[in-house]
């Protein structure tokens, strides 16, 4: 009878773990709603997908231009999948590609004035709607969720060092 019987100890250490599922959870399916949202709204709005908005954005913040490899690395995907962003991007003429002169294998992309003009467009309306969706949270809750979500991303990377 006593193997039966549960230790109170036992269910309070799992509760905590439960309500962290939680969490991840909701965080998930917020990301994932807000996703969706953006995705549809650009492709109705702009005619464009997620990923090249990401690689414009790249762009954008680096006006000196990055390398395929750097836009791979920076947006956490496969150097096929920039190239062939970039490659449509070029032929709209929405960036220019050009060998580095220090290094003839590897080429610079960077986003043409139309590229600049076709993003801030894009990145204009992407701030109203992210502003849209979350007017619900009024300026201190913003703030509060703000450090909430550096801490939490602070305990990932301190478990991902203490692995290592």
């Amino acid at each position: 009878m006593g193997g039966d019987m549960i230790d109170k100890t036992d269910v309070l250490a799992e509760r905590p773990t439960k309500d962290l599922l939680r969490l991840w959870l909701r965080a998930l399916t917020l990301t994932s709603m807000i996703e969706q949202r953006v995705r549809t709204r650009l492709r109705e709005e702009f005619d464009v997908t997620l990923p090249r908005f990401d690689v414009m954005a790249a762009l954008y913040d680096a006006p000196g231009g990055l390398s395929m490899g750097e836009i791979s690395r920076q947006l956490m995907v496969s150097n096929g999948n920039v190239t062939g962003i970039v490659e449509r991007l070029e032929r709209e003429g929405l960036v220019r590609r050009r060998t580095r002169p220090e290094d003839r294998r590897s080429q610079l992309v960077r986003l043409t004035a139309a590229g600049s003009t076709a993003f801030e467009s894009m990145a204009g309306a992407h701030e109203s709607w992210i502003a849209s969706m979350l007017s619900g949270l009024s300026e201190e809750e913003v703030e509060q969720l703000n450090r909430l979500l550096s801490k939490a991303k602070r305990s990932v990377l301190d478990g991902e060092e203490e692995r290592r």
